[in-house]
């Protein structure tokens, strides 16, 4: 949503109180000394910085930067008290300085002074209402529009005529950058905001607040991004508190519990008493299960602050993006309590709430939120979403609860349904659990509503469905690109089961693994294939650790390295309970629930960490070594094989026979050049070798479609059935089966394979047409009749012939449905020669007679 309300376009603020402006001058060497004193704060030295500062002023040559800078360096040092003495002898030399009053409202919070702090807003409103914005510097410009955001300005007009209007009146005005694009990030508009903040890199290379916030504009969408940022900040200012508490922020989101300590550590060396740092602090001690410390570190970030709402709301809003949101909503409240009016709390809680099943209270707080805040992106998506959400269809099914689209639900509602209490009950036997409460499943056939109500924010390319714990969100199956959303929906089931064993507390990489595992075991065509990446990958030393296969799911470097995370972690998962049974499982995710650090409970049930993980990489090793047994994965250096000659292939593989990159070119050329019969060869025999290749580009349907070229149609359907047999995703695998089934009039088959590919594709009416054929040539009526109503449901190509049908199939159970369906086809085709007919057989007497008036017309 963009900012675009409109406001006056004020070439005068509102007259409240009058002042007089100050003017400065200073010489050449006193704007030399200024200049370096600020090199040292941007760089760290804050002391310096403070101290130069003071000598100035002492020696009778203050001016509102110097003041600034003191201020400024004090607070970095975290030394509040003397920062807000400071505020007050820098506004007892300059009274009417908007920018200082600014700054007070800014720093006297942190000395217990909020009432104080309000009335400087105030003030500062006051003193930029009686000037003309014209005659404004660039300073007072970005100041008064940081007021007017206090005070519930539109944030458009004051991009438009406050910010935009400095950086023209001084191109130099860091403060208007930096300002533009943090109104940008409150606002959830990263791109506007990474555009403000790169301009700002363009003049000010060595500002380190620059870099940080180009840093949190990268934060959401690209965290390799948001490193290099964060990197070029420390490297100008290994001291930059904020940007080492974005990068704690980041190691907690990758679970690296130890790093984040490492950061905030670092913090508090230069700024003992900073309530953020303090409020990360606490946020470790929740997630290490310690409530005592806690509550000493919360006590501690509030120390100086008391009525300091961020604390609470920072912390509660990571424990919710750890799962944790009982807690998290607790925190928002916490938060609440101390400023009922604090917004980024209101919107968090109602998020907790939504996914905590309190959706009716959940939804009107997030109203709440977008009539007072209505360019708050969040709000607005999240408004606009439960606006759809009102017209679907909710299925009530026991425990669980699903919500979809009507037409959706009408075709493959029930289905769902009949799948999730089947994972009920198998995976409620094998973890001994029962969920505790509802459990709600909501399917979104537009992508970005999915995004939405997963992520709040439109993306989430690659994301099929989410597990919050008792509620799932998922895409509505698609076959672009191809997956089982029966697969899908046990995967996110098994969720809801392991996180309520664990009470939320267990790492990304081991719910994951798990889902993953339960997937395979369930139908082993759900299962990750071990393709031809991972093997290299693990044979080459690139696995990573188990500690870190939770930050392999946050920053992959590819989608190949995202599926990879999964595949590993499904394989951590199988080599844990080889070591452990799933009794062990089950006693790690208890040990979890009771709050123990994942590194203890591995080590009390597996034994110790750097063992553990040698003894995985050995498994994982041993495991991908029976994969291709035989095979040579290497590729040969650039210029090494001509890959279009066939004699240069033929060379290669003389010396490397069982060489995969070889035989797959090969089989390339071999098409290419119409050798079918040498193609089907090396096919046959990458396939003999290489049985798991069932991915993208596989040998199976490359050897499928040389054997359809050759007229050879059972050796088609043969590999077409292996591949269909191996991978639950293949579906033109599926669709091709049912395509020779229907040519051989094999309906049996037809519909074995008809039901894989609905299993991807359960939208596709040309298949429920197929079936409904099928299922009628082996006189299952009621099959048949499911499967035509399908198939009006999602608009047949020939609806006339599918009421026929219908009406045909129904006449003895259902005439009156038959008549309609009848007369709907006649609708459709007036000459329709065998609908009359049936029409007729539909509506006569049980003695064979036919109520006529006249000629042919059939009366009721």
């Amino acid at each position: 949503m963009g900012l675009s309300r409109a406001w006056p376009n004020w070439r005068y603020l509102p007259l409240v109180a009058a002042g007089t402006l100050a003017v400065f001058t200073c010489q050449v060497g006193t704007c030399q000394t200024l200049s370096a004193a600020s090199s040292a704060f941007k760089t760290g030295l804050y002391d310096q910085a403070m101290t130069t500062a003071l000598k100035a002023i002492d020696q009778g040559r203050p001016s509102v930067r110097w003041w600034r800078l003191l201020i400024e360096s004090t607070m970095a040092l975290g030394r509040y008290e003397e920062a807000a003495r400071y505020v007050d002898q820098a506004l007892q030399d300059y009274p009417n300085s908007i920018v200082l009053w600014r700054m007070a409202a800014d720093v006297l919070p942190y000395a217990g002074r909020s009432q104080q702090a309000a009335r400087a807003v105030d003030l500062a409103y006051r003193l930029a209402a009686s000037r003309p914005i014209d005659r404004m510097s660039a300073d007072e410009l970005v100041a008064t529009g940081q007021v007017l955001l206090r005070l519930g300005g539109e944030p458009r007009i004051v991009l438009d005529q406050f910010y935009a209007p400095a950086m023209r009146a001084d191109p130099n005005c860091l403060e208007a950058y930096l300002a533009s694009g943090e109104l940008a990030i409150e606002k959830q508009d990263y791109q506007l905001g990474a555009r403000y903040f790169r301009q700002a890199i363009e003049r000010f290379p060595d500002e380190p607040q620059a870099h940080l916030g180009l840093a949190k504009a990268f934060y959401p969408s690209d965290r390799r991004a948001m490193l290099d940022a964060i990197a070029k900040a420390l490297q100008i200012n290994p001291r930059h508190v904020p940007s080492l508490l974005l990068l704690a922020e980041h190691q907690v989101d990758c679970e690296d519990y130890g790093g984040a300590d490492k950061s905030l550590a670092k913090a508090l060396s230069v700024n003992p008493s900073h309530p953020e740092a303090w409020a990360f602090k606490a946020l470790l001690a929740y997630l290490a299960n310690d409530p005592n410390a806690a509550q000493t570190c919360r006590a501690q970030a509030l120390r100086w602050w008391a009525d300091n709402p961020r604390v609470d709301h920072l912390i509660g809003k990571k424990l919710s993006q750890r799962y944790r949101f009982a807690e998290g909503l607790q925190m928002q409240v916490k938060a609440l309590q101390i400023d009922q009016a604090y917004l980024p709390a209101r919107l968090q809680m109602a998020q907790d709430l939504l996914r905590l099943g309190s959706d009716q209270q959940g939804w009107d707080m997030v109203e709440q939120v977008h009539k007072q805040d209505p360019y708050n992106v969040t709000a607005y998506n999240l408004v606009c979403l439960r606006d759809r959400l009102r017209t679907f269809k909710t299925i009530q099914a026991g425990l669980l609860c699903i919500r979809m689209d009507p037409v959706h639900a009408d075709v493959y509602g029930q289905q769902i349904v009949d799948l999730l209490q089947d994972a009920m009950v198998q995976l409620g036997r094998i973890y001994q659990y029962k969920p505790k409460g509802q459990i709600t499943v909501e399917i979104f056939p537009n992508p970005q509503d999915f995004a939405v109500r997963t992520f709040a924010m439109p993306g989430a390319e690659g994301f099929l469905a989410v597990c919050f714990g008792n509620l799932i969100t998922a895409r509505a199956p698609s076959p672009n690109p191809p997956h089982n959303w029966h697969a899908v929906l046990w995967h996110e089931f098994t969720h809801a089961v392991t996180l309520g064993l664990s009470a939320n507390k267990m790492p990304r990489w081991l719910s994951e693994g798990i889902s993953v595992y339960e997937q395979g075991r369930r139908d082993p065509s759900w299962a990750y294939p071990t393709n031809e990446q991972y093997c290299k990958m693990i044979m080459h030393g690139q696995m990573p650790r188990l500690s870190e296969l939770s930050e392999a799911f946050l920053d992959p470097p590819s989608p190949m390295h995202l599926q990879f995370a999964y595949y590993l972690s499904g394989l951590a998962v199988e080599f844990m309970i080889g070591q452990s049974g799933m009794e062990g499982i089950r006693a790690i995710l208890s040990d979890l629930g009771k709050g123990l650090p994942i590194e203890k409970v591995l080590a009390k049930h597996l034994g110790p960490l750097d063992q553990l993980d040698q003894r995985f990489e050995a498994f994982a090793r041993a495991k991908v070594a029976k994969v291709g047994c035989g095979l040579d994965w290497d590729q040969p250096a650039p210029g090494q094989v001509d890959q279009t000659d066939a004699n240069s292939i033929m060379h290669y593989l003389q010396q490397r026979p069982n060489n995969l990159w070889a035989l797959k070119a090969l089989a390339q050329v071999q098409i290419a050049d119409g050798q079918l019969d040498q193609a089907s060869k090396t096919l046959e025999r990458i396939i003999e070798l290489y049985p798991q290749d069932v991915g993208q580009d596989n040998s199976y349907m490359l050897l499928a479609k040389v054997y359809q070229q050759m007229g050879l149609a059972d050796r088609e359907k043969a590999v077409l059935a292996r591949l269909s047999d191996l991978c639950a995703d293949a579906s033109d695998a599926h669709m091709q089966l049912t395509e020779l089934a229907q040519a051989r009039q094999e309906w049996q088959e037809l519909i074995k394979y008809g039901a894989r590919y609905l299993a991807v594709d359960p939208m596709s009416c040309p298949m429920y047409v197929r079936m409904g054929k099928a299922y009628e040539a082996c006189s299952h009526t009621d099959q048949a009749i499911e499967a035509y109503r399908k198939a009006l449901l999602l608009g047949p190509e020939d609806p006339a012939d599918i009421n026929y049908r219908l009406a045909r199939l129904l006449k003895d159970a259902d005439p009156a449905a038959a008549r309609g369906h009848i007369l709907e086809a006649l609708a459709l085709a007036p000459r329709f020669r065998q609908g009359y007919k049936l029409l007729l057989q539909i509506v006569a007497r049980p003695d064979g007679t036919r109520p006529v008036r006249s000629g042919s017309e059939v009366q009721d």
